[in-house]
C-alpha cells in the first residue's frame, strides 16, 4: 500500500501531555486522510528525541502502520511508544558515530 500514497507533513501542535504530528495521506487514484501521531512531552524533556527529528518519527511510524493495513485504517491515531523512541535514537545514533 505504500508504493501507491503520498504522505505530507502539514504541521503540530503542542498539547497538555504531547506534541501532536498532523500528516495528510492521499492515495495516487484516491481519498485523502489525515493522521495524527503523538510523542508524549516526556521524549523531548528528557532528550529521548530531538525537536527537529520528531517528523521523521511519526513519517516512519505513519508508513509502517499502512504498510501493515492491506486496506483503510479504522484507526488515524497514534501513539510513538517508548520502544520506537528508542530504535530510532539508537538507529540515529549509530549513523552519526560512524562519521
Amino acid at each position: 500500500m505504500t508504493a501507491n500514497i503520498i504522505i505530507q507533513y502539514v504541521g503540530f501542535e503542542v498539547r497538555a501531555l504531547g506534541r501532536e504530528y498532523f500528516f495528510h495521506v492521499r492515495e495516487v487514484l484516491g481519498e485523502s486522510r489525515e493522521f495524527i501521531l503523538t510523542i508524549p512531552n516526556e521524549a523531548f524533556n528528557s532528550h529521548r528525541v530531538r525537536l527537529q527529528d520528531a517528523p521523521d518519527l511519526c513519517s516512519l511510524k505513519l508508513r509502517r502502520e499502512l504498510a501493515l493495513i492491506a486496506s483503510h485504517p479504522a484507526v488515524t491515531r497514534f501513539k510513538v511508544s517508548d520502544s520506537e523512541l528508542d530504535e530510532y535514537r539508537f538507529s540515529h545514533s549509530r549513523k552519526t558515530a560512524k562519521r
